[in-house]
């Protein structure tokens, strides 16, 4: 049960380290900026790295405590972790990354470029191409740690990083398992709307007009975020997003969802273009993971087929089935929202129940040991 001691701490944390670029707003290494508590099993450390855009990236590695004592000839698999998009490292992808690191594995949880920590300006803008190098990226830094299995390599993208892992799975075959949890495709919702509700030329070419009116009134303009104050007749999935991003379950400074959203402009790029094309040409292992009640089910869905069979609704193109079907599935959690895969769920509004434990750690661990041999 969490308690009121929980929920102060947590702020005065978050005030001590507030500041008004998310860039710049750092705690000391010494501090504990999490929105979840530090295992015992694993030890963590601040890192950064550069992706192929000379952009730095910074994450939090986290491994089984005592491996830093071990030779440097032990080798161990590695993960990768990032989301939800518009979210921090400090949230559901540090959780991620430390949950695999109590399982035996080195695992780093990073901030986007334009996100977070991460470098690049503006501010909380997006790429297709530029978030796909930093999945890339991760993968090439993993490879160079000293306990990392450089052939032993996945990654976990969660929301809608999760159609970005998808998308570097398909580029970089290094990448030898991946999990998409709770995924969305970003490309797809920005360029047919939820539930392809604006799939037609005449809302395309309105939405493109609307933005090219705003890259000269006012490109630095955010918008989105979670809504607060909460209307009365607020979709479920909406109040989901509140009670994770806006309590102390989910709230950080320097997250998007958490405070004023994303440039208006900044996922333009994404609404021309597909991400999943060539997913049906990953050969490695993929497990997509959703949940029963998740509103954005039927992204993780038309994905998963799109990637066995090479058709899917919600896709133009049929293509060729898959060459590796065997290595693919697909998991829907019994109960669980969208959010709830973000940290398991609680029973109660701001998180203030009992854990609900509703991401299958060991079967994430499972799949990871099973395909990263």
């Amino acid at each position: 049960m969490r308690t009121f001691i929980t929920l102060t701490l947590a702020a005065v944390l978050f005030a001590a380290c507030a500041k008004q670029n998310d860039q710049m707003s750092k705690c000391e290494n010494d501090s504990w900026d999490k929105v979840f508590p530090l295992s015992e099993k694993v030890s963590h450390k601040k890192v950064s790295f550069q992706n192929q855009y000379g952009l730095t990236l910074v994450g939090d590695l986290y491994q089984p405590k005592g491996l830093s004592d071990q030779v440097p000839s032990t080798k161990y698999a590695a993960i990768a972790v990032s989301g939800p998009f518009g979210a921090t490292k400090e949230q559901s992808s540090g959780l991620y990354a430390m949950k695999m690191a109590e399982r035996g594995f080195i695992a780093l949880a990073f901030d986007p470029s334009y996100t977070g920590e991460s470098s690049g300006e503006p501010r909380r803008t997006a790429s297709p191409d530029i978030n796909t190098e930093d999945f890339m990226a991760a993968v090439d830094f993993l490879s160079k740690q000293e306990n990392a299995d450089a052939g032993r390599i996945g990654i976990i993208g969660i929301c809608g990083w999760g159609g970005i892992a998808l998308n570097a799975a398909a580029a970089d075959p290094r990448i030898k398992a991946t999990v998409a949890s709770t995924m969305y495709d970003m490309t797809r919702v920005s360029g047919n709307g939820y539930y392809d509700s604006a799939d037609s030329e005449q809302a395309r070419h309105e939405a493109r007009q609307a933005l090219a009116a705003q890259r000269l009134a006012d490109p630095a303009a955010m918008a989105g975020g979670v809504v607060d104050p909460l209307p009365d007749d607020a979709p479920q999935f909406v109040k989901d997003y509140h009670d994770y991003y806006k309590t102390a379950r989910g709230y950080h400074v320097r997250s998007g969802n958490s405070n004023d959203g994303w440039r208006v402009i900044g996922t333009q790029a994404f609404a021309n273009s597909r991400f999943l094309y060539y997913i049906n040409e990953i050969r490695s292992a993929v497990l997509v993971m959703h949940g029963e009640k998740a509103h954005s089910r039927y992204f993780g869905e038309a994905a998963y087929h799109y990637m066995v069979d090479g058709k899917a609704e919600g896709y133009k193109s049929v293509v060729a089935p898959n060459p590796c079907p065997e290595n693919k599935e697909l998991l829907i959690i019994p109960g669980a929202s969208h959010c709830d895969l973000y940290d398991g769920g609680f029973t109660g509004s701001a998180g203030t129940g009992e854990p609900k434990n509703l991401i299958p750690w060991d079967k994430l661990a499972g799949f990871f040991n099973k395909n990263l041999q």
